[in-house]
């Protein structure tokens, strides 16, 4: 556990990091940094009056911003980003960015305040065309997008500082990360809020392939742990390195949708059949990923809680009470 600790979130209103801030305003002073591009206010609205708690609205692409954020703290989790992998192949200037700019700020930022560890999100993405499985931290293949790209290069900045600065870094690399305050709406919304939110509308699901494409779902509460757990981790040979967080199992969308259905059966949620439409397959997606979580759970101590099907039934209850 984290205790007595001055923590900075960044993107601490988006999906993972509002869900981070939560957890650890209870023990810690909780600084949150974020230009709510793609988080929201309401993710942290209930945080807002809490003693210990901070937000500052604010662009990691400022480097002054950065700077004043940092100031005074003990521990950095950097969420900011600009996600989607369809979203860099449209703007790629724009994911570059965000994703490289505001990165290195923050890293800058980190040791020029004397901030001893960083925990920073990557992404499965960058293991691109290597066709390996389950997917290891040592084997990637080529780049895929403008995402993976950024993905990449910001684990090599992260090793490039702890070996001229002696910061501590450690990348976790998300596979497919769903759970509360994932937002179902827009263009790039992921597919399990966008799958549910079809349903509970009673409107067609697009697939883009086959649906026999696979992923490595993975719950909020997962991250969360991975996160602390590198945040605390006092082994030198855990540090300054990346490590795959998943659930460490796969499945194809038309098994995830048969998934989502039954659930819905189950807690009598049903909407009907899914009326599912597949169509051409996304540029620049990975066709397959599976995740070793072997090395997380040797040196953080990994063990995710949440399986896929217990990961959607609490989903779907969130949803539901709204």
């Amino acid at each position: 556990m984290l205790e007595g600790k001055r923590i900075l979130i960044t993107g601490g209103a988006g999906f993972i990091g509002s869900n981070l801030c939560e957890f650890l305003v209870e023990k810690n002073e909780v600084r949150c940094l974020d230009n709510l591009l793609t988080g929201h206010k309401e993710n942290i609205e209930h945080l807002l009056s809490h003693p210990q708690f901070s937000f500052i609205e604010g662009d990691i692409r400022d480097y002054e911003v950065c700077l004043a954020a940092a100031e005074g703290v003990d521990i950095i989790f950097h969420q900011a980003a600009l996600g989607s992998v369809p979203r860099s192949i449209q703007t790629p200037l724009n994911t570059n960015s965000h994703n490289i700019t505001g990165f290195l700020n923050m890293l800058e930022a980190a040791k020029n305040s004397n901030v001893k560890r960083f925990v920073f999100a990557t992404s499965s993405s960058v293991y691109g065309d290597h066709e390996h499985l389950p997917k290891t931290e040592g084997k990637i293949g080529k780049p895929l997008s403008p995402y993976a790209v950024t993905k990449y290069v910001n684990e090599m900045y992260a090793e490039v500082y702890t070996r001229l600065y002696g910061i501590e870094t450690i990348g976790l690399r998300y596979f497919n990360v769903f759970g509360r305050r994932q937002d179902p709406d827009g263009v790039y919304a992921a597919v399990i809020p966008r799958f549910i939110k079809l349903l509970q509308e009673g409107k067609p699901i697009t697939v883009n392939g086959d649906g026999t494409q696979t992923r490595d779902f993975t719950y909020i509460d997962n991250v969360i742990q991975a996160n602390v757990l590198a945040a605390t981790v006092q082994n030198s040979s855990a540090l300054n390195t990346v490590y795959n967080i998943a659930y460490g199992s796969t499945i194809t969308l038309n098994e995830l949708i048969q998934s989502i259905q039954e659930c819905f059966k189950e807690n009598d949620f049903s909407h009907g059949e899914f009326n599912v439409i597949y169509g051409p397959k996304r540029a620049g997606d990975i066709e397959h990923s599976y995740a070793s979580i072997d090395k997380a759970k040797e040196f953080l101590n990994y063990e995710p809680t949440i399986d896929l099907k217990e990961g959607i039934r609490r989903y779907v209850g969130v949803l539901m009470e709204k």
